[in-house]
C-alpha cells in the first residue's frame, strides 16, 4: 500500500510525513520547489502479531508495511509544478491532503491567509483538473489516431466522455457510480480524484480539542455533505509539530507525552487504521518458529488468492487452508494443541472468505 503525503505549499506536509515515519527531514519556512520523492516503509502496528512473536519465538517477525511518499507541494494554478506532484502520486492507492490550519509568522501561506475551507477547495479543484486535463489529452490523441485511419475503442470514448462531463462539473470521480467493468478500464488512467483521501487538518498546539478544531472540521465536513462528495473520504485533526516530537520518542516516553496531552494514540497509528478501513484492507496471520507474519489482503479476498499473497505457488497448488481465529487461539492459552482438542482448527477450501485475524496454514502441493 502506497499513501502519496501532499498539500499545498508551506502547510506542513513534510512535518506530517516526518510523524508518519519517524523521520526527521528538514523543514524550511520556505516552499520546497525541487527535489526529489522520499519514500519511507513504515510497520503497521498489531498487537496480534506482538502476541504470536512471544507465544512461538520466532527467528523473524514481519509486519505488514505502509509505504509513504513525501514531495514538493501544489501550487494553485501552476500546472508544471503540479504535474509533477501527480505524476508523482497517480500511482498511490491513497492520498493524504494536508491542510494548513496552523498559525506562524515565519511560514509564509502562498495565499497570504490561513484559510482552511479555501485550501481544502483549492486541493480538491487542482486534482480534478489533473484529471481533466488528462482525459481532454486523451480524447485529443484518439481523435488525431483516428483522422490517420487508426480504429478507437467506443467503449473507451464513452466512458472518457463520461468522466469529462462530472469533471467539467468539478466533481471528483470517486463520487461517481462506475460499473466494474468501467473501473477495469479506468485502472491504467490512474485518475487523481477517483482515489481515496484523507484530509489531515494541521492545526496549531493552542487549538487542540477547541472550538476552532470544531469549527474547521465542521466546515469541511460540510462542504463534502453539501457537494455529496463524502465517498472515500475522511477528515482527521492533529497537530504535526507535536506528532513529529512524538514520532521521535521512545514507546515509554512517547505514551507519557501522549496522556499528557489528552491524545489516544499517535497520528501514525489513528491514520494506519483510517488507511486499512478506507481501502477495505485486513491482514491474516502466519505462524511458526521460522518466522511470524501479518499478510495484508482486501476484505472479501478467497483463501485461495489470499494464499498468493505468500508465493504463487501456494496458490496455483492450494488444497486447503488451516484455519483458526486468533481470539479463539488466545483464548485457549496460545496453545495449538488445545485449540485442536477443542475442534477450533477448520479445513477450508478454495472459496473460504478470509477473517481479518485468522491465523492460516496452507497445504498445497505443486
Amino acid at each position: 500500500m502506497k499513501i502519496a503525503v501532499t498539500g499545498l505549499t508551506n502547510c506542513g506536509k513534510t512535518t506530517i510525513f516526518n510523524s508518519l515515519t519517524g523521520l526527521n527531514l528538514e523543514t524550511t519556512t520556505y516552499p520546497n520547489l525541487t527535489g526529489e520523492p522520499i519514500p519511507a516503509v513504515v510497520k503497521v502496528p498489531d498487537q496480534r502479531l506482538d502476541k504470536l512473536a512471544e507465544i512461538f519465538n520466532p527467528k523473524k517477525t514481519t509486519y505488514a508495511t505502509v509505504n509513504y511518499t513525501d514531495y514538493i507541494g501544489l501550487t494553485k494554478g501552476d500546472k508544471v509544478q503540479n504535474n509533477l506532484v501527480f505524476d508523482h502520486i497517480k500511482d498511490a492507492s491513497a492520498i493524504i491532503n494536508v491542510i494548513r490550519a496552523f498559525d506562524d509568522d515565519n511560514i509564509v501561506h502562498p495565499l497570504n491567509k490561513i484559510d482552511p475551507t479555501t485550501d481544502f477547495e483549492i486541493l480538491e479543484l487542482e486534482l480534478i483538473l489533473g484529471d481533466l486535463e488528462f482525459v481532454e489529452k486523451r480524447l485529443l490523441r484518439i481523435q488525431e489516431g483516428e483522422k490517420k485511419g487508426k480504429r478507437s475503442s467506443q467503449q473507451e470514448i464513452i466512458l472518457l466522455n463520461k468522466c469529462k462531463s462530472f469533471l467539467e462539473l468539478e466533481m471528483p470521480l470517486r463520487t461517481v457510480n462506475f460499473s466494474q467493468e468501467e473501473l477495469l478500464m479506468m485502472r491504467p488512467w490512474q485518475f487523481l480524484s477517483n482515489k481515496p483521501e484523507i484530509i489531515v487538518i494541521n492545526l496549531s498546539e493552542k487549538d487542540l480539542n477547541t472550538n476552532r478544531q470544531r469549527d474547521i472540521e465542521y466546515s469541511i465536513l460540510k462542504i463534502l455533505e453539501d457537494k455529496k462528495i463524502t465517498k472515500d473520504i475522511r477528515v482527521i485533526s492533529l497537530c504535526g509539530k507535536i506528532e513529529m516530537e512524538i514520532s521521535q520518542l521512545g514507546p515509554k516516553d512517547a505514551k507519557i507525552f501522549l496522556d499528557e496531552l489528552g491524545i489516544n494514540e499517535p497520528a501514525k497509528d489513528r491514520l494506519i487504521k483510517i488507511s486499512y478501513d478506507m481501502l477495505g484492507l485486513i491482514s491474516f496471520l502466519t505462524y511458526g518458529e521460522d518466522e511470524v507474519r501479518a499478510w495484508t489482503i482486501h476484505k472479501g479476498d478467497n483463501a485461495q488468492k489470499s494464499a498468493g499473497k505468500i508465493h504463487s505457488d501456494i496458490e496455483r497448488g492450494f488444497i486447503r487452508a488451516e484455519v483458526v481465529s486468533f481470539d479463539d487461539f488466545i483464548a485457549c492459552g496460545g496453545s495449538i494443541a488445545k485449540a485442536r482438542d477443542k475442534g477450533l482448527f477448520r479445513l477450508e477450501g478454495k472459496t473460504y472468505e478470509v477473517n481479518d485475524g485468522d491465523m492460516i496454514n496452507f497445504r498445497f502441493n505443486v
